[in-house]
């Protein structure tokens, strides 16, 4: 069933492909788990030529599963091939790897979870305190498929009339000249804009209590945190289906 763009025909997606796209996880396992076994149950029902699995990124903070969430997805437990975008939340991580003094704004904004779920006391660093402690414990316990997993993450992902992202896109800028920090924190001028991109931006990053569809953007961050639901669009020919 089509969710909004009633007003205008949808380009058709690469015949045979169907894709499953996922909204942040931050941290919560148990919906990432729900939502896979959805996918795996429509696929049965129904097998497409090929399948996609593209995740809009921020698997870490906030929730308390971080570590097992960002294991399940190193060790490609999905059921087909998939594609793991970069959110700004993978980016605060890695920058706290590079400089401890990080942990100042990523503690803010869920952080302490992320160190708790790898066994790291997060409690001088609740206090503002230990940071560059809490840098060598974490290096510790992070294990060497965790840092292939993070450094191998994308930016984006375009396919057929849909551009995959975190955050959004900058208005006025191609679509291939995006910056690296927009695709992962952007919100205003994005969030107002009615440019057409020439493609459907499919994005995450500012959570809505329901899944919002805008001629040119449809943000699938649904606050899995606090509201316990993750949200999965599926995309085939020209459908736009919600699991």
């Amino acid at each position: 069933m089509g969710h909004g763009h009633t007003d205008q025909t949808l380009p058709d997606m690469p015949h045979g492909l169907r894709i499953y796209c996922i909204g942040d996880v931050h941290g919560r396992l148990d919906l990432l788990e729900t939502v896979t076994q959805k996918i795996e149950r429509d696929l049965t029902r129904d097998t497409p030529d090929e399948a996609l699995i593209i995740l809009l990124g921020d698997y870490i903070d906030r929730g308390l599963e971080s570590c097992a969430v960002v294991d399940a997805l190193a060790h490609h437990r999905l059921p087909s091939a998939s594609v793991c975008l970069r959110g700004n939340h993978e980016a605060l991580l890695e920058a706290f790897l590079d400089n401890p003094a990080t942990l100042e704004n990523w503690r803010r904004v869920g952080g302490l979870e992320t160190l708790a779920s790898y066994g790291v006391d997060p409690r001088d660093a609740e206090r503002g305190q230990g940071y560059a402690e809490a840098r060598h414990a974490l290096m510790h316990a992070l294990p060497a498929h965790h840092r292939r997993f993070l450094r191998g993450l994308h930016l984006s992902y375009d396919c057929g009339p849909y551009f995959f992202c975190h955050a959004g896109v900058r208005p006025g800028i191609a679509l291939d000249q995006q910056s690296p920090h927009d695709l992962m924190w952007i919100r205003e001028p994005f969030l107002s804009s009615t440019e057409d991109f020439g493609r459907i931006i499919i994005h995450g990053h500012t959570p809505v209590r329901a899944p919002e569809f805008h001629a040119n953007r449809i943000n699938l961050d649904t606050g899995a945190v606090k509201s316990g639901h993750l949200t999965c669009l599926v995309l085939e020919g020209q459908d736009q289906r919600l699991l």
